[in-house]
């Protein structure tokens, strides 16, 4: 009784010892962990760790951390990836490849997940936090206390889905865990429950962070800096942020409402005693196309910045910009029927939502013309930010068509739950969303580091990134229209079998560009004397953060900075009116700033114990996981020791000391 009550459902049974690859992963994760842990115990750097960075509200070193989960993220990701692609490539026919069907399942449900929630996620959360404060002359963000809660909780949320690759099983439903088959009755183990509990403690570190960024936009912009004069990625986050202060609830009821069906018998989506699947639906793609562009949306600011940026020109049609990225955000949310225009809606929903989606692509065709335009007769220098933009225009391209065509809903009843589809939002996520945070990293790096990437090396990854991409995902459009449903482990028809095999080698060149990437940053960082930025200005940037020393200072300006122009740094440049001021005869005050905080990480931790012990029952942990995140809430709301003043002295010495490098 007391095992019960302690373990709730866990049992030895549970960790799946006799299946080789699940453990050899697990294995390789827990010597990757334990590798780590020593290495920071003999470089006696805990201490360091746990005060700089594990309780540091600084949004620059919140950035960071959140760009090493997304990356490490992406290696787990991708590593599903290897494993269907490998599996399709080998098993037709008779051959039944490697990975039995209850194993795929997990393994695509995980891959869209993890990619989604863990990968572009933080990846987005990552670059804002980096970079926005600095475009908008602020200090930190508006909430630097939740900064450090959000990104806790995020991360929390990815750990509760990783366990689940080694203590029990995860998800076997599809990446949005369509009912009936997460029900209860067809999913009896605890797979969807660490679906719903990983992404409800993530959802709420990224409810409260869009509302963070919404703040900090609206209130914290210094003087002069109206809402048109604001960076592009400025509007692109803010516009994302909306989204996502409006679309997040909806997923965290609709997941809560799930979890009730399978824990309390209730019957929201269970057809047969009353409930509506189809509201399941409804309400999960009316957060997940939103999601779409809160995804893809900063990716365009970014691709703005760059454009202009290596085009050695303003940004073309600013105010055109601005309105098609506000017009994307509002229609962003009167699309989401057409992910299931097979199910019985009829003609007229079907119709308006089709020609809705196709509007759509107007506000996004204009910004495409826009970046070109910017381009047409500029000074363009092709560094590896811009070729990652030039990557961007075709791949974006070809999803943006591709589902225009799906948007018919005659061609989508062909196409529905096909290997087109995959191609299609893979065009659009990767090409889209992924090249413009990887032009992102490459651009700011500078920025967050003081030092540029290794531009050789850079080039090198792209070229296998985006060759790999084609030869991965083009057969899938051939397949998709010869009718191949997606989500199939093995297919009896061999003569499919040499696009299976083209799309592997496509996804191993992939492979080969991401392990250049992290050649990069090793080499980078090796040689990041040479590769130093000792202008403050490596790509002759134009937004304000550029103003600014790289790395920039805990502080950010020791001077509200105030601006004129949308482009303030620039202009002055262009005049030759720079006004950088002369530490040694500028007069300086105390720096107000906010202390670090270890409430975030803590309630985190607790908010991961009860995700753990809800999805196996043990209610005792529960209690104590719940409790201690309600409590650790309440002693930091009252400590009163929250903020310290950086001396005058201080902040001019290290101005002066970064006056000097500039000098250098």
């Amino acid at each position: 009784m007391l095992e019960h009550l302690l373990f709730g459902k866990l049992t030895l049974d549970d960790i799946p010892l006799n299946t080789p690859i699940i453990m050899g992963a697990g294995i390789f994760m827990a010597l990757v962990v334990l590798a780590t842990v020593a290495a920071i115990t003999v470089s006696k750097k805990w201490g360091y760790i746990w005060h700089e960075w594990v309780t540091s509200i600084d949004h620059k070193k919140i950035g960071i951390m959140y760009m090493l989960l997304a990356g490490v993220m992406l290696l787990r990701g991708f590593s599903d990836a290897i494993l269907m692609r490998s599996q399709q490539a080998i098993a037709a026919g008779g051959n039944m490849g490697y990975l039995p069907p209850e194993h795929y399942d997990q393994i695509f449900t995980a891959h869209g997940v993890i990619m989604i929630f863990f990968v572009a996620m933080p990846f987005m959360f990552g670059l804002m936090n980096m970079v926005l404060p600095l475009q908008i002359g602020a200090r930190d963000v508006a909430y630097p206390y939740l900064n450090n809660f959000s990104f806790w909780m995020t991360f929390v949320g990815a750990m509760l889905c990783n366990v689940s690759l080694v203590i029990g099983k995860f998800a076997a439903t599809g990446w949005l865990a369509y009912p009936p088959l997460s029900e209860l009755q067809y999913s009896p183990g605890v797979g969807v429950d660490y679906y719903v509990w990983g992404l409800q403690i993530a959802g709420i570190g990224t409810l409260v962070g869009g509302i963070n960024f919404i703040a900090t936009i609206m209130k914290m912009r210094c003087p002069g800096m109206t809402l048109m004069k604001m960076p592009i990625f400025v509007w692109s986050v803010l516009c994302a942020m909306i989204l996502v202060a409006l679309a997040f609830p909806i997923l965290t009821v609709t997941l809560a409402l799930l979890e009730l069906d399978r824990m309390m018998g209730m019957h929201f989506f269970t057809q047969f005693a009353g409930g509506n699947m189809m509201m399941y639906i409804n309400l999960i793609w009316a957060w997940g196309h939103p999601e779409v562009y809160i995804l893809v949306l900063p990716a365009f600011g970014i691709f703005s910045e760059v454009v202009a940026t290596f085009s050695r020109k303003k940004l073309f049609g600013y105010k055109t910009m601005v309105y098609a990225i506000a017009v994307i955000t509002v229609l962003s949310f009167i699309v989401w029927l057409h992910h299931f225009f097979t199910m019985g809606a009829g003609g007229d929903v079907n119709a308006f939502f089709g020609i809705a989606t196709m509007i759509i692509a107007v506000p996004t065709g204009v910004k495409v013309f826009n970046w070109l335009f910017t381009m047409y007769r500029g000074n363009i220098t092709l560094t590896t930010p811009m070729l990652w933009v030039t990557a961007f225009f075709t791949t974006f391209a070809i999803g943006g068509m591709t589902g225009v065509l799906m948007a018919i809903p005659p061609v989508d009843f062909q196409t529905h739950n096909s290997l087109f589809l995959i191609a299609h939002f893979h065009n659009v996520i990767i090409g889209g969303v992924l090249f413009g945070y990887f032009a992102g990293f490459i651009y700011w790096f500078p920025k967050a580091f003081g030092f540029k990437l290794d531009e050789k090396i850079g080039k090198w990854s792209f070229g296998f990134w985006v060759t790999g991409f084609y030869f991965a995902f083009m057969p899938l459009y051939v397949l998709g229209l010869a009718g191949v449903m997606r989500r199939t482990n093995h297919y009896a028809d061999v003569a499919l079998q040499p696009y299976f095999l083209v799309a592997a080698f496509g996804t191993a060149l992939i492979f080969v560009g991401i392990m250049l990437q992290l050649l990069q940053l090793y080499v980078s960082f090796r040689n990041r004397e040479q590769l130093r930025d000792k202008t403050g200005d490596p790509w002759n940037g134009r937004t304000l953060e550029w103003s600014i020393a790289s790395p920039a200072p805990v502080y950010n300006f020791a001077f509200t900075p105030e601006v004129s122009t949308i482009d303030p740094f620039w202009e002055e440049k262009q005049n030759q009116q720079h006004t950088a001021k002369h530490p040694e005869t500028t007069q300086y005050n105390d720096v107000h700033m906010p202390k670090n905080t270890s409430a975030g990480v803590i309630i985190a931790i607790f908010s991961g114990i009860f995700g753990f012990a809800m999805v196996w029952n043990m209610w005792p942990a529960a209690v104590i996981g719940f409790v201690g995140a309600i409590a650790t809430v309440i002693v930091r709301t009252f400590n009163t020791d929250v903020d310290y003043y950086i001396k005058a002295d201080e902040v001019k010495e290290t101005e002066m000391a970064h006056y000097k490098e500039a000098l250098s």
